[in-house]
């Protein structure tokens, strides 16, 4: 197979992955149908390295990777994600409680292993499920690194359904309250999230240099310099801790953002962040070439038990905080839910579910400023940042 044919097919299962997943409001997510494709390639005719052929090997993946983790860590803006504190506690105790069950009952069911490596994907993105997966496959557990794969892949079935059905509810429960002139529209609310992207202080160096020099080179090499630092630190403080190079990217993405030196978005604004998510998308299922259906067949079990047991975890723990900090239980549990699937499909599924509610304009209006802030910043804390940390920590176990 030609390096171009691969390619080809490969980016026309990613765009197969999509259209399903628009036209069915994604209900049916685009990793699914793209998994199911991927493991049809393989049980038939695309050649083991299919994904390497393409022009995206392990070496290529861990850059976007580097790149993308740095990025991350420029969308924080810790001034503004304090303003939601108790969606943050929320979402944290929604994590503590998958934790929690999955240590507590699921090791017991199945093996401690197992749910080291499921913990991660589950409370995260493409980006944990990679870590977890090569962590796996790097000592040795074959299995479990295709299972890290598969719960990043089925864990949307349980996450989009619950969370319409919670934020229906809300949803009720709000315009009642509006119509009996209870609530209004809460305009800050919209504005703290649309300012958790706003434009980092520029250093003075930065700023004397003319935005005609400031190029997408300048962008990546900026973005590259940071991670090279997160690498360096981890190297130097691996004689006395282990902590994951990735990890620090995050953390050393955030502090380049607060002091000046990436901006928001930096990977966007060098255009270079659709290619690295088509790169690790790529990647991440890559490693189903492993997956045997016999090997498929052994892991359904674990699968379902253990997304079972993560949601229980997060609704109790979830109802549990919100019900100290006087958040309805529907709405804190939804919030929890967004570990399951993140951005964007939280604005997604709460834009949909508002939309089915009322037709009434300011109506919507009302909905949307109650409940699309605390689902934004609940993903963004659950998908981005924890599970990034929550991986880089589980990995070193394996």
């Amino acid at each position: 197979m030609s390096q171009m044919l691969a390619l080809v097919i490969l980016l026309f299962i990613l765009f197969i992955g999509d259209f399903v997943s628009v036209r069915t409001k994604a209900w049916v997510p685009s990793v699914f149908v793209c998994a199911v494709l991927f493991l049809f390639g393989y049980w038939t005719f695309f050649p083991q390295d299919i994904v390497a052929l393409a022009g995206i090997p392990s070496v290529v993946a861990t850059m976007m990777m580097y790149l993308l983790i740095v990025n991350m860590g420029t969308l924080l803006s810790v001034k503004q994600l304090l303003a939601q504190w108790k969606t943050i506690l929320i979402a944290l105790s929604g994590i503590v409680g998958i934790i929690v069950v999955l240590f507590g009952v699921g090791s017991f069911i199945f093996d401690l292993q197992t749910m080291i490596v499921a913990i991660p994907p589950l409370v995260g993105g493409l980006v944990s499920a990679l870590i977890m997966s090569e962590g796996a496959a790097n000592a040795g557990l074959t299995s479990l690194s295709v299972f890290a794969i598969v719960i990043y892949v089925m864990q949307g079935f349980a996450g989009y359904p619950l969370t319409s059905i919670v934020l229906k509810k809300e949803g009720k429960k709000l315009l009642e309250q509006y119509r009996n002139g209870q609530i209004t529209v809460k305009k800050d609310a919209n504005e703290e999230v649309a300012a958790t992207l706003e434009t980092a202080p520029k250093l003075k160096f930065i700023e004397k240099i003319p935005e005609k020099y400031n190029t997408d080179y300048f962008k990546f090499l900026r973005i590259a310099v940071v991670g090279y630092v997160a690498y360096l630190v981890s190297t130097l403080l691996a004689p006395f801790v282990e902590v994951n190079a990735l990890v620090l990217c995050l953390l050393f993405g955030v502090i380049a953002k607060s002091v000046g030196f990436l901006e928001t978005q930096a990977l966007q604004k060098a255009n270079g962040f659709g290619l690295a998510i088509m790169g690790l998308m790529l990647f991440i299922f890559d490693g189903l070439k492993h997956a045997t259906p016999g090997m498929m067949m052994e892991i359904i079990t674990p699968l379902i038990v253990t997304i079972i047991l993560a949601v229980i975890g997060m609704y109790i723990f979830s109802l549990i905080v919100g019900k100290l900090l006087k958040v309805s239980k529907n709405m804190a549990f939804a919030v929890s839910l967004t570990a399951l699937y993140g951005f964007p499909a939280d604005y997604i599924i709460t834009n949909e579910v508002i939309k089915s509610l009322t037709k009434v304009e300011k109506e919507r209006e009302v909905l949307t400023s109650h409940m699309m802030p605390p689902m934004l910043v609940g993903g963004f804390i659950t998908v981005t940042i924890v599970s990034v940390l929550l991986a880089g920590i589980f990995v070193s176990f394996l």
